[in-house]
């Protein structure tokens, strides 16, 4: 190996690890442009409006609604109460506490995730005034699949806990006809949750997955593969050099009169 070609190379990774770098940063720039892509374009930058005006009974999820900011207006069955477990909640492991509402404008029931707790015990209800009308505001959601015990045991939930919020359970628990989709509360008025099961603590909706920016992902492989170049054109011409040099001595010794 030459010096000139070992501080050729020191240049080549210089030039490898910034080209790298610049890869690694349209990649970034690609994931932040398509997060505010969707978001742009999301259920929940839409206006809120009233379920019965984003779902009907007996009818499929929307298309567009998951995600979709609704309000609606009715009282809760305490009675019909489930938990969703396990679930968690800021590294705790717990319970989702889900009541159904009885929607005023239709009469159906539509499972509301009231919020987490980390002890059963939390979400029992005090003394609920079984008349008193909420309206609760949340970001919609289509129901889960049906799960096993992920505990590991084969022993059954105790009698209302679930493993998912799967709404076809739900319809053989519940009487009349339900919603299909269930909404993460974010807001009550009055607060009926903070009154009667003040332990419970708000679920976040989730958050939409951040997609890509295809033109700054394509920038980025271009980066990359600039870097490849980089490295391929030294190691040519380094084998380029050094057949050379192996050509010139083989002529060299073919002349010599010995």
């Amino acid at each position: 190996m030459k010096p000139r070609w070992l501080g050729l190379f020191a240049v080549v990774l210089v030039v490898m690890v910034s080209f790298t770098m610049l890869g690694f940063w349209q990649l970034s720039v690609a994931r932040d442009h398509g997060r505010a892509e969707q978001v742009g374009s999301a259920p929940a930058s839409m206006p809120v409006a009233d379920v019965d005006r984003v779902l009907f009974t007996h009818a499929p999820f929307p298309p567009d609604g998951d995600g979709r900011r609704v309000t609606a207006s009715g009282v809760y069955d305490w009675a019909g109460q489930v938990l969703v477990t396990p679930r968690v909640l800021r590294g705790v492991r717990g319970y989702w506490v889900v009541t159904p509402l009885v929607v005023r404008s239709s009469g159906a029931r539509l499972a509301v995730v009231r919020g987490f707790v980390a002890d059963p015990e939390q979400a029992v209800a005090t003394a609920p005034d079984v008349n008193a009308e909420v309206t609760v505001s949340g970001s919609l959601t289509p129901g889960e699949a049906p799960t096993q015990n992920a505990s590991g045991s084969d022993a059954p939930l105790p009698d209302g806990q679930l493993t998912s919020l799967d709404l076809a359970t739900l319809v053989n628990r519940w009487p009349g006809v339900i919603y299909n989709a269930f909404i993460f509360a974010t807001a009550e008025v009055p607060d009926v949750t903070s009154t009667v099961t003040p332990a419970v603590q708000r679920v976040p909706p989730p958050a939409a997955s951040g997609g890509l920016s295809w033109r700054n992902t394509a920038y980025a492989f271009q980066w990359w593969a600039f870097a490849l170049f980089a490295a391929y054109m030294w190691w040519k011409m380094v084998r380029d050099d050094y057949e050379s040099g192996k050509a010139t001595n083989v002529r060299a010794g073919s002349s010599d009169p010995r």
